[in-house]
């Protein structure tokens, strides 16, 4: 049997789909094994190339198969959709993936570690109790208004109104106080354990140098840091701080109109990439725009001035551009941040 080279990997809960190629892209086996006997087949083969979707799971069996002496590479979904020909499954699938994982031009998904999961978990139980208490207390001023009873946005004034509601109004009746009551407490609930979580995320930036630095860049905080280290993992993935901020669409989109002026269209944003990551970093950038007339740098100069030109938004977006090059820069290089260059 002639040697394997490249192996494509569909992962599935109950199954893997593994197909394997030869070193001419020839096709030698495709089986369908539960994960046990794939992992047990994969550690009996000679160290080759394996190529798996980034999907649920992907990074634990990627530092799994590395560990037997493999190369893995993690591929985006929507790359692989153009290797698949005919009808879609998981046997086509996987040799689309052995072929997808050989190409030259995919931008491949860095394998995290398990210290880096479990960072990205506190982001996502952190962003699961925000979003929660935010349908909660639309569900509270729904049912309030249903009374009459109108209660300004904002966390701080539906407690203060709250409070006053269950310390005894007549618009409130007795069953409706004892439900309002325990939404109450859920509300609170919901605020302190996002407290909590944000303690954890601020304590793991403090303690973790690359955080550290990259908090010194104004409008960079623990969240976006912690944030940062956890979806990128090795940032030398990127070629450079351009390729960086496209990864986080924070970059303009385009289209080319054809005929023989050959004009090409600038668009918005295009919005690619890790959709959380993205808005932490440019609602950073905002909150360092708005404090920006106290900012006697050149840095703060250079935000006035396009604030004068430009909308509000227009220029957060293009903080933020600046930011993530700026991270970029501290990380791969493993420097400290500078005013003055970086302005």
């Amino acid at each position: 049997m002639q040697k394997v080279t490249v192996i494509g990997i569909d992962l599935a809960k109950a199954h893997f789909q593994i197909h394997a190629n030869d070193v001419k892209g020839k096709k030698l086996f495709s089986r369908a094994l539960p994960p046990e006997k794939s992992s047990a087949l994969l550690a009996n083969m000679e160290p080759c190339l394996i190529g798996m979707e980034a999907c649920a799971g992907a990074h634990y069996w990627a530092r799994k198969f590395q560990a037997m002496g493999h190369e893995v590479k993690l591929i985006p979904p929507q790359y692989v959709r153009a290797y698949v020909i005919g009808n879609h499954n998981d046997m086509r699938d996987a040799e689309a993936i052995a072929e997808a994982v050989l190409s030259k031009r995919i931008r491949f998904v860095p394998i995290k570690t398990r210290e880096h999961q479990d960072l990205q978990n506190l982001h996502r139980i952190r962003q699961r109790l925000i979003d929660n208490k935010v349908a909660l207390s639309n569900q509270i001023r729904g049912v309030l208004y249903e009374y009459g009873i109108k209660i300004r946005q904002g966390d701080k004034a539906l407690r203060t109104a709250l409070a006053e509601l269950l310390a005894g109004d007549e618009r409130i009746s007795p069953m409706l106080h004892e439900e309002l009551d325990a939404l109450y407490q859920e509300f609170l609930s919901l605020i302190e354990r996002t407290k909590d979580q944000e303690k954890k995320l601020e304590s793991i930036a403090k303690r973790t140098d690359a955080c550290r630095r990259l908090m010194t860049i104004p409008g960079v905080g623990p969240l976006i840091a912690t944030a940062i280290i956890a979806a990128v993992g090795d940032i030398r993935a990127f070629k450079n701080g351009r390729h960086f901020a496209a990864w986080l669409g924070l970059v303009p989109g385009h289209k080319h109109t054809g005929g023989p002026t050959k004009k090409v269209v600038m668009l918005g944003i295009t919005k690619r990439g890790d959709r959380y990551l993205r808005k932490l970093i440019i609602q950073g950038a905002r909150a360092w725009l708005i404090t920006a007339k106290r900012h006697n740098t050149k840095r703060g100069a250079w935000g006035r001035k396009l604030l004068e030109k430009k909308h509000f938004n227009k220029v957060a977006v293009a903080v933020a551009n600046k930011n993530a090059r700026t991270i970029w820069a501290l990380l791969a290089r493993n420097e400290e941040y500078e005013a003055a260059k970086a302005a």
